[in-house]
């Protein structure tokens, strides 16, 4: 009985080891920021519900004045609409072979009182660094994507209204939303190495 008793804790021992084992290193983010480049051509496989999901947590994961979290996102994922929004647009296929596209906007005003007039009727109010902060979602996106194995690009579009005037109205967009830029997220078909971006040069320390 004590011999049993014995195998069965060096059984039990061995799965818990087995179970334990420490997972395969993942990047660390310093890795993931600068191993980032953007793709430009995808292989058309869909990027999944929980992939974007992801990718969406941290872009929202941002940092945003006065934590007014002003991003919006629009999100492609069938092909027909992604044509349909996309097709016309120069190098189009960027679009048309992504999993999906993320239309990342900002909601430029809002109700409240102003700054110092807690008594004041409400009001609609600027919010005058919607497309700062939603610089920072953007980025986040971008690394997010990465992180998971797949690839991503950022499309400019504010301030060019001649650029992003089609895209929201094809969207539907509110008066107060305003796009900032475009993602087409996917798994890459191509590549690159990251550029060495790096230029001591640009840097001042303590004046100009």
């Amino acid at each position: 009985m004590k011999k049993i008793f014995l195998l069965a804790a060096l059984a039990v021992l061995m799965m818990t080891g087995c179970c334990n084992e420490p997972k395969k290193d993942a990047p660390s983010a310093l890795d993931v920021i600068m191993t980032r480049t953007s793709i430009r051509s995808f292989t058309g496989e869909a990027v999944t519900s929980e992939q974007l999901e992801t990718i969406l947590k941290a872009g929202m994961a941002a940092p945003s004045a006065m934590n007014a979290q002003p991003w919006r996102f629009v999100v492609l994922t069938d092909k027909d609409r992604i044509q349909e929004v996309y097709g016309g647009e120069r190098r189009s296929e960027m679009f048309t072979s992504a999993g999906a596209v993320i239309v990342v906007c900002g909601q430029t005003t809002r109700m409240g009182r102003p700054h110092g007039q807690p008594d004041a009727p409400e009001t609609e109010l600027p919010l005058i660094f919607w497309y700062e902060d939603c610089s920072a979602a953007t980025e986040n996106i971008l690394l997010a994507a990465h992180a998971l194995g797949l690839g991503a690009v950022w499309i400019s579009g504010y301030p060019n209204e001649n650029r992003t005037a089609p895209i929201a109205e094809a969207l539907g967009l509110p008066a107060n939303i305003k796009i900032l830029c475009s993602i087409p997220v996917g798994v890459p078909a191509e590549n690159p190495e990251p550029k060495d971006k790096w230029v001591p040069e640009n840097i001042h320390w303590e004046k100009w």
